[in-house]
């Protein structure tokens, strides 16, 4: 089964993963772990940051001549503002004469870190827990969504709020999902081309622009805004997950995934929330039979999943991103050296990052359906997993 490590902090030398279980003969580029590296640094919003990181990785193992070896695939991504934190960040020499960041922001991980592992740095934790982590996940998780792609997977991904910013009702939009969708799970791809040319990844002209002005006027007064995003997974078989035990449960391992992502605190599958306050003859999606005797479902208010299992239809699932917790205009704290009142830390943060949230959504999604196909299909190479599932 694949499964991935990444290691590194926020301005040390590099990021690095290790992705195992990944089948051999999978085409697979740099440039195409790349693509997604450069969407998840888009929109509107996000810190200095992203004009000094490129984000280009290097493949150091598992691949030759384009294919994967069926061995561990290892990855690297050099963080180029290292050279401005050779001294704060160095690994071998003492930490004299380096001034320690012992006051927590509300709302990240400064203080429980801090405590769990008794640092006397808060900045031991701030270099972990930093979102810049996710840059290594995109690229290990590529892995995973080409190998869905190969077999008719897509995945895709948008923003539907951005503070107040927000759309009224879903008529329009699922219009216009359909709409992508009617060529199949490959139509997500042009879903993302849609997103990915707003410049925070709104569909709707008119929510886009109230969402970016709402995101200059957070700048403006030194604040942050949050927001919800949506993944769509397309293409799937009936039957990947299980209903028999909690663990193999398909719907609580993606939650589990999306939950991962920082910043996000909840989720939703389906019109989850909305059906809590509806009578089940307004929820479940029924069978009926089409023209040529197939069995359909008018809606999919259960968005793809079914006593955990998937049901054929497109995997809906939704997160809701909190603003993030590094304020310009900083909250009140404690310096935990002094044990006196103070303000919160100002370290160089995003505004806003929903959109790259809904692209590292996407991403953390991929080993979790793949692991669920290859449950049921299995096989070491691309070539005897097609064969297993066309004969299936």
């Amino acid at each position: 089964m694949i499964r991935y490590l990444t290691a590194g902090e926020s301005h040390g030398q590099a990021l690095v993963g290790i992705i195992e279980g990944m089948p051999a003969g999978l085409p697979i580029t740099a440039e195409y772990i790349n693509h997604q590296l450069w969407r998840r640094q888009q929109g509107y919003g996000r810190s200095g940051r992203m004009k000094i990181e490129t984000d280009k990785v290097d493949i150091l193992s598992g691949v030759r001549f384009g294919k994967t070896l069926g061995s561990p695939i290892a990855l690297v991504l050099r963080n180029r503002d290292w050279e401005n934190w050779k001294i704060a960040m160095a690994v071998d020499r003492a930490a004299k004469g380096i001034q320690k960041v012992t006051s927590p922001r509300p709302g990240h991980a400064d203080y429980v870190g801090k405590v769990k592992y008794d640092f006397d740095d808060i900045r031991n934790v701030i270099e972990r827990a930093s979102a810049r982590e996710t840059a290594m996940r995109v690229a290990c998780c590529s892995m995973p969504r080409r190998l869905l792609e190969e077999l008719g997977i897509h995945i895709a991904s948008h923003v539907l709020s951005i503070g107040s910013a927000a759309y009224t009702g879903r008529k329009s939009l699922d219009k216009k999902i359909k709409k992508f969708l009617a060529s199949g799970a490959i139509g997500l791809d042009e879903l993302n081309a849609a997103a990915d040319a707003s410049e925070v990844r709104i569909l709707e002209e008119l929510i886009e622009k109230k969402a970016i002005q709402l995101i200059k006027r957070a700048k403006k007064s030194g604040d942050t805004v949050g927001g919800i995003i949506e993944v769509i997974i397309g293409g799937l078989p009936v039957g990947l997950g299980s209903h028999v035990e909690y663990d193999r449960k398909l719907d609580g391992q993606l939650a589990g995934a999306l939950m991962s992502v920082h910043a996000i605190k909840g989720v939703e599958i389906g019109e989850g929330f909305a059906n809590a306050g509806r009578y089940g003859s307004d929820v479940h999606d029924e069978f009926i039979l089409d023209s040529k005797g197939n069995i359909i479902r008018p809606t999919n208010r259960a968005g793809g999943l079914e006593g955990g299992v998937t049901n054929g239809e497109p995997i809906i699932l939704r997160g809701a991103m909190k603003p993030i917790a590094t304020l310009m205009k900083p909250l009140r704290t404690v310096d935990l050296a002094t044990m006196k009142k103070t303000e919160a830390r100002r370290e160089r943060s995003d505004f806003c990052a929903v959109p790259a949230a809904s692209v590292i959504g996407e991403a953390v999604v991929a080993p979790v359906i793949a692991n669920a196909f290859l449950e049921k299909f299995g096989g070491d190479s691309l070539g005897e997993i097609k064969k297993r599932y066309k004969r299936k």
